[in-house]
């Protein structure tokens, strides 16, 4: 069994779709001396089309043998720059901005090159393609560096770059790196007061003590009911979604979150199915739209592309949130998405969506049911692209293209040894983010798409 998972192991290197170590890059100055540092782990997703006119996914990692020819370390002119070259024709870069007390990242650009074979196998394109983001990094105190453990997700259009483990510090002085960190948002936890709630037991005397005032419990929002909703295409079920939905939301930048249950006594669904793209909207009481949008993966998967939120206030419409470059959700066709974790998704910076006892079905649905579910789990035991997921026919496809800690994930699968085979025939490595093992009558444990 162990020799097997080693195997299986070492192969999944192979494929290149772990970073167990994050890149180093460092910037010096003409005296030798560090100006600009940055320790980051960076995964690349691209989808791009290839010369038969279908679409292809490349996911790839920052490596850890970079260069940073063209950096510049910056004077009271001119501004500090990042460029991290990498493979062959890659790159990626950051330009950073002050004031007086200050500097943050300013726009920062990924540039791939899709005449690299060994990553974008049979592209249609040739030549380097740029995507240029605004960076998110607050303010950083001068003689601060910044850290930023937790995911940071940047996606424009067919490309996405997922950030973790990130430390970088510009205007360097004298080549001292600084011990100070100014932490992200996402790594600062949510301190809150405890409740002390004291009971004063009065003694039995002529004089009567009062009991302090409890101080109140704040009412914890319920669990939405769980409703299944379809979409009909002539007399036939096209679409099938079931799920209680939560919305967490803010109109503004000074508005409070709000926490809005949709309620199924009051909703009805419509919509439509077409051969590449499915969409229902979700309509409560005429106050609320909500509007979903599935799309295929090329001819194999499917994954929820957009989502679209709209409440009518006085008789006027104003949207909750709007985006249509999503990719959750993903399951092969003619199956469903499955998920009784409760989980939440970004929509925008301004809007979250909740869902509880998920499953979800927008294409190829038969006699108006559920095909056979992956049943995910999004566990934190590492990271990874989608999420665990468990076939009720006991196939165990494991997502794994972020794995920062290849320790767990070996001990992750030593807990599985029970449930799987003891012993395994045959391994195929193929380039892709996951790796299936079949408990079934062939015995056998397969790394495969």
């Amino acid at each position: 069994m162990y020799s097997c998972i080693g195997l299986a192991f070492l192969l999944l290197l192979g494929c290149g779709v772990l970073q167990s170590d994050a890149t180093v890059a460092e910037v010096l100055d003409q005296n030798n001396k560090t100006c600009i540092y940055a320790e980051m782990m960076v995964n690349f997703t691209v989808q791009y089309e290839t010369s038969n006119s279908t679409l292809s996914t490349a996911e790839f990692v920052l490596p850890t043998n970079v260069t940073t020819a063209g950096s510049i370390c910056g004077n009271k002119t001119v501004t500090p720059f990042l460029k991290i070259s990498f493979g062959n024709g890659h790159y990626w870069s950051i330009n950073f901005t002050h004031s007086n007390t200050s500097y943050h990242g300013d726009v920062f650009i990924f540039g791939y090159n899709v005449s690299d074979s060994t990553i974008f196998h049979n592209a249609s394109q040739k030549g380097v393609i740029k995507v240029v983001a605004n960076d998110t990094m607050p303010p950083v105190p001068m003689d601060h560096y910044y850290r930023c453990m937790s995911d940071d997700v940047f996606k424009q259009g067919n490309v996405t770059q997922t950030f973790w483990n990130v430390s970088i510090q510009a205007y360097i002085k004298d080549g001292n790196l600084s011990e100070n960190a100014t932490v992200c948002s996402a790594d600062t936890p949510t301190t809150v007061a405890p409740v002390t709630n004291i009971t004063t037991i009065a003694p039995v005397t002529n004089v009567t003590t009062a009991a302090p005032t409890t101080t109140p419990k704040p009412t914890p929002t319920p669990k939405p009911d769980k409703e299944t909703y379809k979409v009909s295409r002539g007399n036939d079920t096209c679409l099938i979604i079931t799920m209680g939905l939560q919305l967490n939301y803010s109109t503004s930048a000074q508005a409070p979150w709000e926490v809005k249950n949709i309620d199924p006594n009051v909703t009805t669904a419509s919509g439509t199915c077409g051969n590449d793209t499915s969409t229902i909207t979700l309509n409560e009481n005429n106050t609320i739209y909500l509007v979903f949008s599935f799309a295929k993966h090329s001819s194999k998967t499917f994954y929820l592309k957009g989502v679209n939120v709209t409440t009518i206030v006085n008789g006027s419409a104003q949207q909750l949130g709007i985006n249509n470059n999503l990719s959750y959700w993903e399951a092969t066709l003619g199956s469903s998405y499955m998920c009784n974790k409760d989980q939440v998704f970004k929509v925008t910076d301004k809007l979250f969506i909740n869902t509880y006892d998920l499953r979800v079905q927008p294409f190829n649905v038969t006699n108006g049911e559920y095909s056979t579910g992956y049943f995910a789990f999004p566990v934190g035991l590492f990271k990874y692209k989608t999420c665990l997921c468990w076939n009720p026919q006991m196939n165990i496809p494991v997502c794994i293209s972020q794995l920062q800690d290849i320790q767990r994930f070996y001990n992750f699968i030593s807990v599985l040894k029970d449930a799987l085979n003891k012993s395994c025939k045959s391994f195929t490595c193929i380039q892709t983010n996951c790796f299936e093992m079949n408990h079934n009558n062939n015995k056998n444990m397969h790394i495969a798409k």
